[in-house]
């Protein structure tokens, strides 16, 4: 039996990117980071967690060795295993941009080659035209934001005026992206899901990668939350995937989480929705248990990202480390014969960084299973060497960009 289960930790940066200072994250460090804050007690947070950042299980399959190619230091107060257990590396990012498809394309063996567009910082965000049709379309009476900002603030800043006036608030950010915040009620979560479906059409001639529907539920400032029912609406990937291809050799893809949403549904045989990182790990075990010979189990983790390194919280995205970390031995005791497990990143949110968005760094390359022997791989030139190594573990043609290291 020959199956593959590929887990990406949003937004797990190892730091090390040689590209970084053309993206403004010369120095970005996520694992690292968290780790130096940790060690000085800045990772530390009543009833959550305190001490060392501790990750014994992706430690012993290679994390602390990845980390020293990456950035050329182990992680501060990090104990460093004798032996390791599994193959072992890092990887770099050739595609252009620091957002979730251009990293999760490339993992699936389709770098980015070209360029998004991105909306101004300065000023209105969107232009006149395209918020002037889309009101229209919609039957909306206007907008709110129509800025660069953070998902948590502008809705806690806007979100009474939303409720009151009807019309949704919009934002971007860093990232090639068109966002969505309204209210899961007062609004209506189909209304939302139709406006920025209605967005995702009209953005096509800017060349936007993403837009997200950030539904949120609360009648005032002070308990407005974001709920789990966030859609993307993305754009497809430029040419076939590694998803593709298995489709097309009647395997079957199991996208747990937004998975779905990042490849527009193309290359996807199942959607398995789930809320939050604990969730999503009962999800994937679940879908190991289904899974038959051949198939892929790809699940993205977004709680690291959206959760913690945006808001730039390093207390919550060690704790959610420690948690994921603890909860591997799950996934080891369902493994067979032939199954191979990856864990990786799609670029790097380092929550000591300046801003809130995405660090542009390299990420682990954790591979295992049965019978595979410990390695190290280096630093792989693309991620796309991890499409290209699923590709060859389950036995389908080898795609053009990426070079195995099976």
């Amino acid at each position: 039996m020959a199956r593959a289960f590929l887990f990406v930790l949003d937004s797990f940066g190892i730091g090390g990117a040689p590209d970084a200072a053309a993206y403004g994250d010369e120095g970005a460090d996520t694992l690292g980071h968290i780790a130096e804050f940790c060690a000085a007690g800045a990772g530390d947070r009543a009833g959550l967690r305190e001490g060392p950042l501790s990750l014994p299980n992706m430690s012993e399959l290679g994390l602390m060795h990845i980390a020293r190619s990456a950035s050329g230091r182990f992680p501060a107060g990090m104990s460093v295993p004798e032996k390791v257990y599994g193959i072992y590396g890092a990887a770099t990012e050739i595609s252009r941009g620091k957002d979730t498809p251009s990293g999760h394309w490339e993992i699936a063996g389709t770098p980015v080659s070209f360029d998004w567009g991105y909306f101004p910082t300065e000023g209105d965000a969107f232009p006149s035209e395209f918020i002037e049709t889309l009101c229209r379309e919609a039957d909306v009476p206007g907008i709110l934001g129509n800025c660069h900002a953070s998902g948590t603030e502008i809705i806690a800043r806007l979100g009474e005026e939303h409720i009151r006036t009807g019309k949704p608030i919009c934002y971007t950010s860093s990232d090639s992206v068109f966002q969505v915040a309204a209210h899961e009620v007062h609004f209506g979560l189909d209304r939302l899901f139709a406006f920025c479906g209605l967005a995702r059409g009209l953005l096509d001639p800017y060349n936007i990668g993403r837009v997200i529907a950030r539904p949120f539920i609360g009648q005032s400032t002070s308990s407005f939350q974001r709920t789990g029912n966030r859609r993307d609406f993305s754009v497809l990937p430029p040419e076939p995937t590694l998803l593709d291809r298995l489709i097309e050799q009647g395997r079957r893809v199991h996208a747990v989480g937004k998975i779905g949403d990042i490849f527009a549904h193309q290359g996807i045989s199942r959607v398995i929705k789930a809320n939050g990182n604990e969730a999503l790990m009962d999800a994937s075990l679940s879908a190991i248990d289904e899974a038959e010979d051949g198939d892929l189990v790809f699940t993205n983790f977004v709680d690291f990202d959206m959760i913690y390194g945006h808001r730039r919280d390093v207390p919550g995205y060690a704790a959610a480390l420690e948690a994921f970390d603890a909860r591997l031995p799950e996934v080891h005791k369902k493994l067979k014969p032939g199954d191979l497990v990856v864990l990786t990143a799609d670029h790097g949110c380092d929550p000591t960084w300046r801003g809130t968005d995405h660090t542009r760094e390299r990420v682990p390359v954790i591979a295992y299973g049965p019978g595979i022997r410990s390695r190290s791989i280096g630093v792989r030139r693309s991620y796309a060497d991890i499409g290209e190594s699923i590709a060859r573990h389950l036995g389908i043609a080898a795609g053009p960009h990426g070079r195995s290291f099976l």
